[in-house]
């Protein structure tokens, strides 16, 4: 009889081609999906939380698979560890029901974008580095509109083949974290493909003073990506949580 069991593990994306198996480069699902085949001594796919785009990390993401052997969870998570290369890390592994779904039963999920803005080599690699002030009320100010809308075409990346561009945030807001240290926190049911980078872009633009209120609030309600802000780089952005 088969078993479902969820695995919550996290990783560095930065060599990585996104979670997605691709058939171009290498991704952290074909990664993961190897080392459990091997494991499990037959062929074991993974069904993922969601998908994160090349370069993005995640702090806890959550993927499922099914086996009809017998699984030590906690013997199976150190093996796993063992095998996985070093940016990708397994916290634990435990049954669930047959009829829970990585993906679809998942309630909320929570990315951080990084950003900086005063030099700094050690903060590059995961955090974005910007250049000019920014005015992070009016920031927050902005954000705080995400919570009153429910449609983010405007975010959603061009030419991708979504059914609903319907999305419930729960939470958006800029946090400091340092000194010129700062992070975009945004929790939603569901994201768009590349919303968060878009979002962060937009923000950045009402921060420095290129947009106002208004100019977002209109952006917003228009739902074109061609009025929202550039793409944010991905290596500053962690699947932070994944909730069920």
């Amino acid at each position: 009889m088969m078993q479902r069991y969820f695995i919550t593990f996290a990783y560095d994306g930065t060599h990585y081609h996104g979670w997605q198996i691709q058939p171009n480069g290498i991704s952290v699902q074909e990664v993961l999906q190897k080392a459990l085949s091997t494991l499990l001594r037959g062929e074991t796919g993974v069904v993922g939380a969601g998908r994160t785009d090349a370069g993005v990390h995640a702090r806890r993401m959550v993927a499922h698979f099914e086996t009809e052997r017998e699984v030590d969870c906690q013997q199976l998570a150190y093996k796993l560890n063992r095998l996985l290369p070093r940016d990708i890390s397994v916290y634990d592994v435990k049954p669930v029901d047959s009829d829970m779904h990585a993906r679809f039963s998942a309630t909320k999920r929570t990315y951080h974008y990084y950003i900086h803005t005063r030099k700094n080599p050690f903060a590059r690699a995961y955090s974005c580095e910007m250049h000019y002030e920014l005015d992070f009320d009016k920031m927050n100010e902005a954000a705080a509109w995400l919570l009153q809308v429910d449609d983010f075409g405007a975010f959603c990346k061009a030419n991708t083949d979504v059914k609903t561009t319907l999305c419930d945030v729960m939470e958006a807001r800029w946090i400091a974290c340092g000194d010129h240290e700062w992070y975009f926190r945004i929790s939603a049911n569901r994201f768009l493909r590349n919303m968060v980078r878009a979002v962060v872009g937009t923000l950045i633009e009402v921060g420095r003073g290129r947009m106002t209120l208004e100019q977002f609030r209109a952006v917003v309600a228009g739902k074109s990506r061609s009025d929202a802000g550039e793409s944010m780089p991905g290596n500053a952005l962690f699947l932070e949580n994944v909730e069920y």
